[in-house]
């Protein structure tokens, strides 16, 4: 039988999730591939501190020189982090004519259509299902079940550390900075958690998404990028009386100033099919012209999950997809005004006569329906204001006097 010999680069998580996953799975990918898959090599920052995981027939090395220059080498995997030195080391693979897989997503957001175009140019692939919602099969359903489909709108939960501090939060009644130090003291969060918190993360996924379906990158003059770092306890409390949950959404889609992408926390009803996806989960709603609708949801990340969406690139390698951006112009309904929640702290909440709203739970927080919130913002300067997804039914006023 012949074999699939592939490298790894970095062997933290990702990387030993990938190496245990292909022994573990070794009888199922051999039935698959009609090969069996071997790890000829892994590349490690300090060969002391993996001395343990040394293998015969497996090279241990902190030089990627070593590797390129392995004789039989069909696969690198990418599990290291940060835009370099991945590119280069991933050039340096594809220019060689070895395929690729990825799981770093800052990396294939900068670098995503040069090393595609390299790919082809070199006859060689690269797998970057691990780069968007870790084992949530988000990339090849785009690739591989929807190609006739064009596709309308893309939202999705991307980030599972924010998703869970937002769901802990409400279970809990913590404040965000209480819940943030919890999540990393539980290992849901890093020591440095900007990333994730400030949706940088969630939005170098989108400009993957965006790559993918849209062949270009999200317009950046009209890019918003908000984090959730501004959402109290009480803003939280609030919302669960108003049966509404925070979540922390992405939303892409193409309209007539380009590819529009937004990374922000918003509201959502319980008709909002990301209501009940809660903790670290991902989720993802893909709107098209023909299946209407189509939802997926899964675990974003973790040792496992990613390793599994590697694996499944690597599986592909052999199976060549045609792929070419598929889309319609999105034009959003402006038949129904935007809804919005809005919060204040430090004084009554005026609202003007002529705006409709939907509830108002007490002086200090409302539902409105308006396409003119910021006149609302010009008589509350120290409102907090977020978008509502997700259809809702006027409520009972409840105002404190």
């Amino acid at each position: 039988m012949s074999h699939l010999n592939i490298a790894i680069l970095g062997f933290g998580t990702v990387g030993k999730g990938v190496h245990h996953s292909i022994k573990s799975h070794q009888t199922r990918l051999e039935q698959v591939l009609g090969k069996s898959v071997r790890v000829v090599a892994i590349l490690v920052k300090n060969i002391e501190k993996h001395e343990q995981s040394r293998e015969d027939g497996v090279l241990l090395t902190t030089n990627y020189e070593e590797i390129l220059n392995i004789g039989e080498l069909d696969v690198i995997v990418d599990a290291i982090v940060g835009c370099e030195p991945g590119h280069t080391y991933l050039t340096q693979a594809l220019e060689k004519g070895i395929h690729v897989v990825t799981a770093n997503k800052e990396m294939f957001a900068h670098h995503g259509e040069e090393l595609l175009a390299l790919a082809k140019k070199n006859d060689v692939t690269v797998g970057f299902e691990a780069t968007v919602a870790g084992g949530v099969p988000v990339i090849q359903t785009l690739k591989q079940l929807l190609q006739v489909n064009r596709i309308k709108r893309v939202e999705g939960i991307l980030n599972g550390t924010s998703n869970f501090i937002l769901s802990s939060m409400r279970k809990d009644g913590h404040s965000f900075e209480a819940t943030l130090q919890a999540a990393q003291e539980n290992g849901y969060a890093e020591a440095d958690p900007s990333n994730d918190i400030e949706g940088y993360d969630a939005l170098y996924k989108a400009v993957v998404l965006s790559q993918l379906i849209y062949g270009e990158k999200p317009d950046e003059q009209s890019t918003i990028r908000k984090g959730i770092t501004g959402i109290t306890a009480d803003y939280v409390e609030s919302a669960d009386e108003l049966g509404l949950r925070f979540r922390h959404i992405v939303t892409l889609f193409r309209g007539e100033r380009g590819v529009q992408c937004k990374v922000e926390p918003v509201l959502i009803s319980t008709e909002h099919p990301f209501y009940q996806v809660d903790g670290v989960q991902n989720a993802v709603s893909i709107e098209t012209d023909l299946v209407g609708n189509v939802q997926l949801q899964g675990p974003g990340a973790g040792m496992y999950p990613t390793a599994s969406a590697i694996l499944e690139d690597i599986i592909q390698i052999s199976r060549p997809v045609f792929t070419e951006p598929a889309y319609l112009e999105y034009q959003e309904d402006v038949a129904n005004s935007a809804k919005w929640v809005l919060f204040s702290k430090n004084r009554k909440l005026e609202i003007p006569y002529n705006i409709k709203v939907l509830a108002r739970l007490s002086d200090k927080a409302a539902v409105v329906e308006t396409e003119e919130v910021e006149s609302i913002l010009l008589e509350n300067p120290l409102l907090a204001h977020f978008e509502l997804k997700g259809n809702y039914q006027h409520r009972v006023e409840k105002v404190n006097v």
